[in-house]
C-alpha cells in the first residue's frame, strides 16, 4: 500500500473528518466570514455615498458662498457709486457756496474800493485846491484862501476833462 494505494478505511475516516470540519466551517464560521464581509462592504458602500453627500454639501455651500460674495461686491459697488454720486453731489454744492462767497467778497471789495476812491478823490482835491491856493498866493505875493471865488475856481478845474 503505497500513496497511490490507499488504505480504504483511512480514506472513509479522512473524508469523513474532511466533510465534517468543512460542515462545522460552513456552518459557523463562514456566516460570521460572510457578516464581516458584509459589514465591511457596506462600510465601504456607505463610507463613499457618505462622502459624495458631503462632497455635494461642500459644493452646495461653496455656491453659495460664491453667490454671498458676488451679492456682497455688488452691494460694495453700489455703495462706492452711491459715495461717488454723494461726494460729488457735495463737492458742487461746497464749490457752489464757494463761488457764492467768492462773489460777495469781491461785490463787498468792489463797493468798498469805489467808497475809499471818492474818499480819497476828495480828500485829495482838498489838499490840492490847498497847495495851488497857497502857491498862488507865494506867486502873487498877497494870500488868496480867504477870496470868495476861490474855491469855485478850483472846482471849476477838475471838473473840466483831461487831455492826453
Amino acid at each position: 500500500m503505497g500513496p497511490l494505494e490507499p488504505n480504504a478505511a483511512e480514506l472513509v475516516l479522512g473524508l469523513i473528518v474532511f466533510f465534517f470540519i468543512f460542515g462545522i466551517l460552513g456552518a459557523v464560521l463562514l456566516p460570521r466570514i460572510e457578516r464581516v464581509l458584509a459589514q465591511r462592504s457596506d462600510a465601504i458602500e456607505g463610507g463613499l455615498e457618505r462622502a459624495e453627500a458631503q462632497q455635494a454639501e461642500a459644493q452646495r455651500v461653496l455656491e453659495q458662498y460664491r453667490a454671498e460674495i458676488a451679492a456682497a461686491r455688488q452691494e460694495a459697488a453700489a455703495i462706492r457709486q452711491t459715495a461717488v454720486e454723494q461726494g460729488a453731489a457735495h463737492l458742487a454744492e461746497v464749490r457752489a457756496q464757494g463761488q457764492a462767497q467768492r462773489d460777495e467778497l469781491v461785490a463787498q471789495a468792489q463797493v468798498q474800493l469805489a467808497a475809499d476812491k471818492v474818499i480819497a478823490e476828495a480828500a485829495l482835491r482838498e489838499d490840492v485846491v490847498r497847495v495851488a491856493v497857497e502857491l498862488a498866493g507865494r506867486i502873487v505875493g498877497e494870500p488868496l484862501g480867504e477870496l470868495p471865488r476861490t474855491r469855485e475856481i478850483a472846482e471849476e478845474f477838475f471838473a473840466e476833462p483831461v487831455n492826453s
